[in-house]
């Protein structure tokens, strides 16, 4: 019979421990010493604690637990000397099941792990989705992080054995996140579609008005149909629009949704997530046959990622009115402009005016979004609520120095622009760091022409500088400008800047932040807050509206716009969660 929490809470220390038992491998500790923190709100609460408990733990007692875990497909899986719950989860996952190849392999990356980590290799192999990995998933996963650095797969074993311990505790209380699992089918059966070229190498990628494009954008409407949306329709940019009615027409409505585009090679959640949250929090309200005294209008937004073309932020863009005419003649790598892509997949550029929006008719704009950084992973929390989004500000540069003979042309004698630009990418790294929460990045570096025996004499580079603040970015861009200035005058080469583009941060509105901030907390989840790094479609909507921004953690040490971006569906269901306690809020203040 399923624990619960009422139970654990009551029980005596001896009681809640046995409870408890089996969590976290021959380490009964973990689950004792957390305890104290009881009661626990939620599941949530006490896997925070677990976490916490370990942590502070240090590192002689987390290297004990990790080398408390079997190996996976181990000499104690050929003894049958594994626990209950690790046989259950290398059966479920094909590791009993091994052809002689298979075996041979996992045991020769055993070796190889230990010898160079001195601790066994550790993976949920239950999953994000809980169902289980392949063998195939498995290796892949082994010779990957076979390659990682000591310190970040240390975290990364012990951050897989807090999801071990989360399954195992869903498997106890009898939890299943079932919201969490359709939101989390449906961005695995979106990533069926992919652009030729990607698709046959298994890669993802969905660029603006391809036929993946639209075909992404006929499941998302037939999604949002069976979920019980009042209106769907396709506007004249490519956004899917969904809209559930208030309880009295002509009330407000909610505006929410993400893009459904993709880097080239990129993930299944960074966007999508946050089309397919909401439409999970509708399909529940149309279940019930329940209204709310607001509206929720749910737009998948058509473009945000600037793959195809020279723009972004076309889909949330067009609705505040900043749709550019002269975009339409921009051409893609193969010569086709917007504007026949656009009549090619039967949109009207004649209407993209119409869709702009009236901020006089919505309470204002939420997002939900992967966070697509290691935070939240490293602190072992779900949910994170959005401070600001970064201001950002972008150049394209060249230094112009001497090209000359590498042999012939002594050290001090030199103008290589190449040094001049390592060194300001240098200072970059350090200005940044000194703010905390300001970063740089010089994308793109390169030699034109450039020899193995020549000096070089034009270098050219990207500059991308942001901060949660404007103040503070501007403050970073002139520093870095200055510095570049005083190291072409001292190394006597000369520089060309164009500012690319210009982003003002979008700071979260006070009470929409407070509002995320109540549903997570109301969630027993550890109350986070961070800015983004990131650009999202919500700094668009900020313009015209508030707004603000809820993350969810990702796997793999957060890695996005890359196929290993990855969250659970227990993370999910947390979001899904957090959404409809926010609509609930707006409910009660509204009604």
């Amino acid at each position: 019979m399923a624990l619960t929490l009422a139970q654990l809470n009551s029980a005596s220390p001896d009681e809640a421990a046995q409870m408890l038992e089996a969590l976290y491998e021959h380490s009964p500790w973990i689950a004792r010493q957390a305890l104290k923190e009881r009661p626990f709100r939620s599941l949530a609460h006490l896997k925070h604690a677990m976490c916490e408990v370990l942590q502070q733990a240090g590192r002689e007692a987390q290297l004990g637990l990790i080398r408390a875990h079997p190996e996976l497909a181990g000499k104690a899986m050929v003894s049958k000397t594994l626990t209950a719950e690790s046989t259950n989860e290398q059966t479920r996952a094909g590791l009993t099941d091994c052809t002689p190849e298979e075996f041979a392999r996992i045991q020769k990356l055993n070796a190889d792990y230990n010898a160079k980590f001195g601790w066994p290799f550790i993976l949920a192999v239950r999953g994000p989705r809980g169902a289980g990995l392949n063998k195939r998933q498995i290796i892949d996963a082994f010779e990957r992080r076979l390659h990682g650095h000591p310190d970040f797969e240390l975290a990364e074993c012990l951050r897989n054995i807090h999801r071990i311990v989360e399954i195992r505790l869903n498997d106890k209380f009898g939890v299943e996140p079932t919201a969490g699992h359709q939101v989390w089918d449906w961005q695995e059966q979106l990533a069926r579609h992919s652009d030729p070229g990607f698709a046959e190498k298994g890669q993802l990628t969905v660029t603006y008005l391809t036929d993946a494009h639209r075909a992404c954008a006929q499941q998302i409407g037939r999604w949002m149909q069976d979920c019980g949306f009042d209106e769907i329709h396709t506007d004249a940019v490519g956004n899917v629009v969904g809209r559930y009615h208030p309880a009295t027409p002509g009330n407000k409505y909610l505006l929410t949704g993400s893009h459904y585009d993709t880097v080239r090679n990129g993930g299944k959640y960074d966007g999508r997530l946050g089309i397919v949250v909401p439409m999970a929090c509708v399909q529940q309200l149309h279940r019930l046959g329940q209204r709310l005294p607001f509206g929720i209008e749910v737009v998948a937004f058509a473009e945000e990622e600037g793959q195809r073309y020279r723009a972004t932020f076309l889909g949330s863009g067009a609705l505040i009115g900043d749709f550019k005419p002269e975009w339409l003649e921009q051409k893609d790598a193969d010569g086709i402009t917007m504007r026949s892509a656009m009549e090619h997949a039967g949109l009207s550029t004649d209407d993209i005016a119409k869709i702009q929006r009236d901020p006089a008719q919505y309470l204002g704009f939420v997002e939900v979004h992967i966070e697509q950084g290691p935070v939240l992973n490293e602190v072992n929390i779900p949910l994170g609520v959005v401070t600001s989004i970064n201001g950002s500000v972008r150049y394209l540069c060249e230094v112009i120095g001497t090209a000359s003979h590498a042999g012939t042309t002594p050290m001090d004698r030199r103008r290589d622009a190449a040094c001049a630009v390592a060194e300001l990418a240098l200072y970059m790294e350090r200005r940044a760091a000194q703010d905390g929460d300001s970063v740089a990045t010089m994308g793109q570096l390169a030699v034109p022409n450039g020899s193995i025996n020549v000096v070089p004499g034009r270098c050219t580079f990207s500059l991308d500088m942001r901060a949660p603040n404007d103040a503070q970015r501007d403050a970073l861009v002139a520093d870095v400008m200055a510095q570049l200035t005083q190291i072409c005058e001292r190394r006597g080469v000369r520089c060309t800047t164009e500012l690319t583009m210009s982003v003002a941060a979008a700071p979260s509105a006070p009470e929409w932040q407070a509002r995320w901030e109540r549903a997570v907390t109301a969630l027993g989840v550890a109350l986070f807050k961070l800015p983004s790094g990131a650009g999202h479609d919500a700094m668009k909507l900020h313009a015209v509206m508030p707004q603000a921004m809820l993350f969810v953690r990702g796997e793999n040490a957060g890695i996005s716009h890359n196929p290993l971006e990855s969250t659970t569906s227990d993370d999910m269901q947390l979001c899904v969660d957090a959404f409809n306690h926010l609509l609930n809020q707006l409910a009660t203040e509204t009604a």
